[in-house]
Formats: structure tokens, C-alpha cells, sequence
């Protein structure tokens, strides 16, 4: 069944990743501009109680579909009958969002479970454009590319990842969702600046942001920022959501947390924390 929105339906604000145990709340929170993130992966079945789960939230909140297995910079075109459970998928959940990552997880017919680095070449670029145009023609939907946190600089690079992704807009018509988190991560582990990085980007490209929380690595400790999702967002973080928004206007947010997940309630106050930074946004935009 298709659900279109309604027209009580408040713009989306700040979202969160929708997780079985806060399913009840979920439904029946009455946050204005409360929206639920899902990966797509996690629901393309044929039925269950997993759809009709995720249909009554649907006709209460938006949704979107933040995918983890195109493999856009893999070696190989996206898997047809992937891309074919995703198209059902969005026809029939009419996210207001789609997106993937910059990365690969799939091989000479081998899928690892992780979000595999590559070296930005003008090769890759062209790969990496290929893979995102068919996807987005199969799906008749703009998808949102992920910038993706880096742990060692990885050699052979031609082009900065703001340059790479800039011009794979260009050639493909995608938009960026903004893992600020990421940013700061990859900086710190790179020895680089995060504000550089988001200076850089076009305000036109990002769609949604994305925030979360790090870990120091257990050796390196602060030296080497793991993304974890684990953890409420960093002060560093928020005051690089902050410093964007003052550029670039609201956009939709994302609180991500996949592990010790707590309280509904808890995540509703950090997602407090991000719509009081939009609003302020807000006067500010407009003053």
C-alpha cells in the first residue's frame, strides 16, 4: 500500500533511527517535525510483522531510507534485485529522503560487512558516477551520498573527498547528507581542519546532516576517532552543527545512535538540543 503524506503532517525537523524497542513511543511521541530513519536492508521482505510495524509509523511520521548495501564504489553495478527491493520499498513507504554511502561493501561476488575506503581518482569518479546514475534511475529518486569517516589517508588520492563529491553531483544530480560527525572524525584522525572541509562544500548540495557520537580507539585513544554511534554527539560536534547552520540554513537532521542505545526519552532531549540550535538558526537566518 502507497502512503502519502498528509496534509497535518509538520515539515521534518530533526529525526532519529527508529529501533524496535522505542516502537510504542515512536508512535504516539507528539514532537512536531519528528521523523524515523531506517535502513532499507532491514525491511525488504515481502511481508510480516516488521512491515506493518513500520506502516504505522509511516502514517504518523515521515520516514527515510538510509542504505548501507549499494556498494556505489564497489567494483560492480548495484545489485539489480537490490536495486529492485529498494524501488518496492520506496514506493511503498514514500520517504522524503533516500541515501547511501561513499563506499564499497561488495567484491568479486563476495559482501563484507563494513563500509570499505577508496582511493579518489578520476577513475573511481567515473565508477562511482555510473553506479549512483543507475541507481537513481531505477529508483526515479535522487539519492543523498554520505561522506564516509576515514581512519589512515590511503595513498593515491586525485581529488580532496569535498572535490570528489562535488563533482559527482555534477554528473549525477545526487545531493550530499552531511555526517558531520564524520567530518570531525576524519580530521582528527587526518591531522586536518574540519572547518576547512565544511567551507568547502556548496550549500545547494546538502540535504540532510547527519549527527553522532565517537570513540577514541582503545590503543590510540584520542589519537584515532572510531565512529561507533554509541556515544550522545561530542560538544565538538554540535558546535560544528552550529557553525554550518549559521551558513547554510535548517536542514533535516539526523541523530544517529546504533549502539547502547538508552531511553527514548533520552534521545528525544539530544534531539531537543538539535531543533533548539535550528531555531535559533532560524532567528538568525532571518535577522
Amino acid at each position: 500500500m502507497n502512503h502519502g503524506s498528509t496534509a497535518t503532517t509538520p515539515v521534518p525537523t530533526v529525526g532519529l533511527g527508529l529501533k524496535a524497542r522505542h516502537y510504542d513511543e515512536a508512535l504516539a511521541s507528539p514532537a512536531a517535525g519528528l521523523w524515523f530513519e531506517v535502513h532499507p536492508e532491514n525491511y525488504m521482505v515481502d511481508g510480516g510483522p516488521r512491515l506493518k510495524w513500520l506502516e504505522a509509523i509511516r502514517r504518523e511520521k515521515p520516514l527515510s531510507l538510509h542504505g548501507v548495501g549499494l556498494s556505489l564504489a564497489g567494483d560492480d553495478a548495484p545489485d539489480p534485485e537490490h536495486l529492485a527491493r529498494l524501488k518496492t520499498l520506496a514506493y511503498r513507504f514514500e520517504p522524503f529522503i533516500m541515501s547511501e554511502h561513499l563506499a564499497w561493501s561488495r567484491g568479486g561476488g563476495v559482501y563484507h560487512p563494513d563500509l570499505l575506503p577508496f582511493p579518489r581518482t578520476r577513475q573511481m569518479l567515473k565508477r562511482v558516477s555510473d553506479n549512483v546514475a543507475r541507481a537513481q534511475d531505477v529508483l526515479g529518486r535522487r539519492l543523498l551520498i554520505e561522506n564516509p569517516s576515514l581512519y589512515l589517508d590511503l595513498k593515491g588520492h586525485e581529488m580532496g573527498e569535498v572535490d570528489f563529491l562535488v563533482e559527482l553531483a555534477a554528473a549525477t544530480g545526487c545531493g550530499l547528507l552531511l555526517d558531520l560527525n564524520n567530518v570531525h572524525i576524519s580530521a582528527n584522525n587526518l591531522g586536518a581542519d574540519p572547518r576547512d572541509y565544511l567551507a568547502a562544500v556548496p550549500a545547494d548540495l546538502i540535504g540532510e546532516i547527519h549527527l553522532a557520537g565517537f570513540a577514541p580507539d582503545p590503543v590510540h585513544a584520542e589519537t584515532l576517532l572510531i565512529d561507533t554511534h554509541d556515544a550522545p554527539v561530542s560538544d565538538a560536534v554540535w558546535t560544528l552543527y552550529a557553525e554550518i547552520l549559521a551558513r547554510i540554513g535548517p536542514r533535516p537532521t539526523l541523530i544517529e545512535r546504533d549502539n547502547n542505545i538508552p531511553d527514548f526519552a533520552e534521545l528525544i532531549a539530544e534531539r531537543d538540543q538539535a531543533v533548539a540550535i535550528m531555531e535559533a538558526c532560524h532567528v538568525q537566518c532571518a535577522a
